[in-house]
């Protein structure tokens, strides 16, 4: 059971009101529901600390953790180890984080981790992490002081549409800079696929493992990086789906283009069992989604057969063969190498104040995802065939970044996982 406690702890330390730090590096606040080995805040917390592996080099951090707000403190909590050998005060509230127990924003740039902890799940197996109360706590902050800082929100907004398009909207309406989502569109591709911009492609495929809220929200921004590239740019969804069990080979077989595409997809995954999915998979699970401009996409979950991480398949207008890879997320030996790049992506977004990929990606699969969690339920029942779910709120037209930004480097050496205590 966690300890729901926050940190008793003096809300103005001394140093509180300091000036900016020396040399000009933004000072940052991270905002955490817990803390510990290999969650979330582990992955991107250490290495704003300590620096990351990004283009086949270690990369020095370019900011200072000045602050950090937890919410809660199970028995295996890593922050208060962090905050007592690396010098950053624990406060008791994101208001007194932000401010640095002074009583105007006096940090760069706001880092929220609400991901991991023991929170409720709804019945539709939503995990209820508080990521919009924090936001709001955050943005109050920004209100009272009269000027914002860039924010970086790890995974999906909220489970609730309305929560994340307000999230969305308050940045636009304040004017900072927010950067969200998963890890997995910076992470290595084998191959380095990258689709040009204007591609005409007609079906998309992907493949995803673990929860299917969890991992699916991956599973989707896996997709959505890639069909975000496609001629028009993107436009909108128009209905999403969602299926599960034997009914999923059912629709396969009734629709060419997926059974193909995930073939193609399967082909790419390096350590798959051998075998056929439909006897393996115990429990299949597909997300289906039609977009406003004609193109249809899938997004499977196949946990059972050996696969590690996603894999990308698509049909492109003109060719014969559909264009494939790899997402390679890895860690080694406590090294998270998978989320280098998100931490370098965190660093240049606090340095330069700017987006470098667009938040309204974010803002889709987090609405695309919330829809898919109700398709399933219809007055208290499951149904192994959800309901096809209109989704006319998701219109926002956006233009992916022109240059590819996941990372084509060697990947870092097998070393040891170094905390500084």
């Amino acid at each position: 059971m966690a300890d729901t406690a926050t940190q008793a702890q003096d809300p103005s330390p001394k140093g509180a009101a300091a000036d900016a730090t020396p040399g000009g590096r933004p000072r940052v606040a991270c905002v955490i529901t817990e803390y510990w080995d290999y969650s979330h805040a582990d992955w991107i917390v250490q290495k704003l600390l300590d620096g990351y592996w990004y283009d086949s080099r270690h990369t020095a951090s370019r900011v200072d953790v000045a602050s950090m707000f937890v919410h809660r403190f199970p028995a295996n909590d890593l922050s208060r180890k962090q905050s007592e050998t690396r010098g950053v005060p624990l406060f008791p509230t994101i208001a007194h984080a932000l401010t640095l127990g002074g009583e105007q924003l006096a940090v760069d740039g706001v880092v929220l981790i609400g991901e991991h902890g023991d929170y409720h799940s709804n019945l539709l197996g939503q995990q209820l992490y508080p990521r919009w109360w924090f936001f709001q706590q955050i943005v109050s902050v920004f209100r009272q002081s009269g000027r914002s800082v860039p924010v970086f929100n790890d995974k999906h907004f909220s489970t609730d549409w309305s929560e994340a398009r307000w999230m969305f909207d308050q940045s636009r309406a304040l004017g900072f800079p927010l950067m969200a989502g998963s890890s997995l569109p910076l992470c290595h591709r084998v191959p380095a696929l990258e689709l040009p911009l204007g591609t005409p492609l007609r079906h998309a495929v992907v493949t995803s493992i673990g929860g299917k809220e969890s991992y699916g929200f991956h599973g989707l921004e896996t997709l959505q990086c890639m069909v975000e590239r496609r001629a028009g740019g993107e436009t909108g969804v128009a209905a999403v789906q969602c299926i599960e069990g034997p009914e999923v080979w059912r629709w396969t077989d009734a629709n060419p283009w997926a059974a193909r595409l995930l073939e193609a997809a399967l082909a790419r995954a390096p350590q798959r069992t051998a075998g056929n999915p439909r006897e393996l998979v115990k429990t299949p699970i597909v997300f289906i989604l039609r977009y406003r401009d004609g193109l249809e996409a899938a997004v499977y979950t196949l946990n059972d057969m050996g696969l590690r991480w996603w894999e990308f398949a698509g049909e492109v207008e003109g060719q014969t063969e559909p264009v494939s890879t790899h997402f390679y997320f890895s860690y080694t030996q406590g090294k998270y190498l998978g989320s280098s790049t998100f931490v370098h992506f965190i660093n240049e977004l606090m340095v330069n104040r700017r987006e470098s990929y667009p938040a309204e990606r974010t803002l889709y699969t987090t609405g695309t995802l919330a829809a898919l969690m109700q398709s399933n339920w219809d007055n208290g029942q499951h149904l192994d065939v959800g309901r096809v779910m209109p989704t006319p709120y998701l219109d926002l037209a956006y233009t992916a970044p022109a240059e590819p930004l996941f990372d084509q480097g060697s990947r870092a050496p097998e070393l040891p996982s170094e905390r500084g205590f």
